[in-house]
């Protein structure tokens, strides 16, 4: 799983930005432009890819036909996510390409942001609330711009027409009551049928897809697969079916040109392992056979060195209301070799870390497996990844993988420095934090934002085990995986970044640092990520859900002893750690508790603590910190422009490949329309 898709928990510091790049064949100029555009709640960064030039041909051209195989995927996700996002990108591309009159109109720039935001959350639900966002141009000027384009340039279905179109779309864009939210995580209705994902047919009900997958699972199943990881769930003619993700199956086009690259890609493996391992997902996207999907999962962990890795397929189930069904993503990546060697003990002490974890003995591994971990160079992301992103990942998610095999973790380095270096202006850290707490929080926060996302990935995902005969969490734990798993690797991170071991292991210099990210992490949690709310609404996004629920409870459950101070001056509020011992005590406690609730499959438990301690925003306090945020004018949310690698040909065949780094988000989104679109409009 991912760590923070958003960054926000990482460090109280970072202005929540993501690096970007785009079409224009233009290299990196001396002085970097890091933030590239900024529209509604979001802006877009650019970032580098250092250590490229230093890759050999092959590796270049493996590193190019695997970032082909990439783009040829991201349109994917839009039509996993809504059943008319393509529909509404491709009309809304269509009548910007076609848009002759005045740019600065003010109807055309709020025309212009919508347009952005679509692609900023690869459709038209916001990628983090996966609320809907409407357009705020008029209905009158949306019409105009979609009457100006050629019929032979819209998505209209046979027979349909230009008006039809128009008046298909313009309730779908503006009616805020129309498939209102993506995900709904509300335990009082049907997270299905309130749902506006595109997992499941519009018809089905929890109950229905609930019980087909009960019925479809092996009672005390030792290697259970991944069912519903890789297909949409629809019904025909009364009867249950799964459309898989597969060649000649649902999203064939597109797999098609996956298959042609990563065909292309694999001469060129860094490993032998790496080549039967590229095999084998070719295979997959032919078959669909979830057999083979765990089995190419294996070969994928075993393989812990290579010089260039990838992830290309249905992976992460945050989008998915039960936490069943995958986002299509890619990540594409070279190791960073001086900071992997820095980092690499963590790894290496896995199992002291297991052990010394405060879990029930019977929910610790007494043996810890095929755990590697390294620093990375992201050379192209999409789909689920894009443009907003993880900073670190951790797979594979199967936990009989992760128990007999292991898993690989991966922090995106310079992911991690675009964010770093686009944050260095804000104002957040005098405004959220008392004058005592900066000082610590300014000197450590960057190295220890890091150092949890490696605990989080490296130790805290890969970390604890089930017990004999209960079954994998998207089953026991249902709605509430995803946020118990990331509250999980989350406590982990946070239990051992006060350990003197990271000292003696010299990860950190000192356990100041750690407390720099308690500092950061309580308030974020209690107050700070509350930006990323309108006001009136709970919290139900994964990661911010677990940060709230981890915060409250240790808030509420340190109340007798003061562990937690809520500081008013001046009519602001403030939180403030007046015991960082205690505090890490309960962290441990709860990570007791968070382990069992997933080793003993106890839902009940589970989402009492979320519902209790994760979900519900003080209002009083939200208006203030939204009140307070508003006047730093800063987004609370990023994503990135993606580098793109050009070949350089000469009689037919790659001489070189170089990197480019693009300046601007539109640019790169229209370049992506007229070169990567292949899916129907409608799948």
């Amino acid at each position: 799983m991912s760590k923070l898709k958003f960054i926000m928990g990482l460090s109280v510091i970072v202005a929540l930005s993501a690096c970007t790049g785009e079409q224009t064949k233009k290299d990196a100029p001396e002085e970097f432009k890091w933030v590239a555009d900024r529209f509604a709640d979001c802006q877009i960064l650019r970032y580098q890819v250092e250590g490229f030039d230093q890759m050999t041909l092959d590796q270049k051209k493996f590193l190019y036909y695997l970032q082909e195989a990439a783009y040829w995927g991201r349109e994917i996700i839009y039509d996993q996510q809504y059943r008319h996002n393509l529909c509404v990108k491709r009309t809304m591309e269509a009548a910007y390409a076609n848009y002759k009159d005045a740019k600065d109109d003010p109807e055309f720039l709020q025309f212009e942001v919508y347009l952005k935001r679509i692609w900023m959350s690869n459709g038209i639900h916001h990628h983090y609330s996966t609320e809907k966002f409407l357009p705020e141009c008029s209905q009158e000027f949306m019409t105009k711009m979609i009457q100006n384009v050629p019929d032979e340039q819209l998505p209209l279905n046979e027979g349909e027409t230009k008006e039809q179109l128009i008046a298909k779309l313009l309730p779908i864009m503006f009616d805020p009551t129309i498939d209102a939210k993506r995900v709904c995580l509300d335990p009082t209705k049907d997270v299905i049928l309130e749902s506006a994902t595109n997992y499941y047919g519009e018809d089905l009900t929890q109950k229905e897809v609930e019980d087909f997958y009960e019925k479809m699972a092996k009672k005390n199943d030792p290697q259970p697969l991944s069912y519903g990881i890789n297909s949409k769930l629809v019904k025909e003619n009364g009867v249950l079916v799964e459309k898989v993700y597969k060649l000649g199956g649902m999203y064939s086009a597109a797999i098609e040109k996956i298959i042609e690259n990563l065909t292309l890609a694999q001469p060129f493996a860094t490993t032998e392992k790496q080549k039967e391992y590229i095999g084998m997902m070719i295979e997959l996207y032919k078959t669909g056979d979830l057999k083979l999907f765990d089995e190419s999962c294996v070969v994928w962990v075993q393989d812990t060195d290579p010089v260039i890795d990838f992830t290309n397929y249905f992976i992460e189930n945050y989008g998915d209301p039960i936490g069943k069904r995958g986002g299509w993503q890619s990540v594409v990546y070279m190791k960073d070799f001086e900071m992997t060697k820095r980092l690499q003990a963590l790894a290496e002490n896995a199992q002291w870390f297991e052990d010394n974890a405060p879990f029930m003995p019977e929910h610790k591994k007494k043996e810890v497996k095929g755990i590697s971990y390294k620093v990375v160079n992201v050379t192209a992301e999409a789909g689920d990844n894009s443009p907003s992103t993880a900073i670190g990942v951790n797979l594979p998610n199967a936990d009989w993988i992760r128990a007999e095999y292991g898993s690989k973790s991966v922090s995106l380095g310079n992911i991690e420095n675009a964010y770093d270096e686009a944050s260095k202006t804000g104002g957040t850290l005098s405004e959220f934090f008392l004058p005592e707490d900066q000082a610590m929080i300014k000197q450590y926060s960057s190295v220890a934002g890091k150092m949890h996302t490696a605990l989080h990935e490296v130790i805290g995902h890969g970390s604890g085990q089930l017990e004999a005969g209960v079954a994998s969490p998207d089953a026991t734990l249902k709605n509430y995986s995803s946020i118990l798993e990331e509250a999980r690797a989350e406590l982990v991170g946070l239990y051992y970044i006060m350990d003197p071991k990271l000292v003696e292991l010299g990860l950190l210099e000192t356990n100041d640092a750690g407390k720099a990210e308690y500092d950061s992490y309580i308030t974020n949690g209690l107050m700070r990520q509350l930006t990323r709310l309108q006001l009136g609404q709970n919290v139900e996004q994964a990661h911010m859900c677990a940060r709230s629920t981890l915060a409250h409870w240790c808030y509420e459950n340190g109340k007798a002893e003061n562990v937690i101070e809520k500081v008013v001056k001046e009519g602001k509020t403030y939180f403030h750690i007046n015991d960082y011992a205690k505090l890490r005590n309960l962290f441990g406690q709860l990570l007791k508790e968070v382990q069992r609730i997933k080793s003993q499959g106890d839902f009940e438990a589970g989402k009492a603590l979320v519902e209790t301690y994760g979900k519900p925003v003080d209002r009083v306090l939200h208006e203030e910190v939204l009140e307070r945020y508003a006047q730093l004018n800063l987004p609370p949310y990023s994503g990135f422009i993606q580098p793109q690698l050009v070949p350089e040909m000469k009689d037919g065949q790659i001489v070189d490949v170089k990197v480019t780094i693009p300046e601007s988000f539109v640019e790169q989104m229209m370049f992506y329309r007229n070169n990567y679109s292949v899916l129907p409009t409608y799948n």
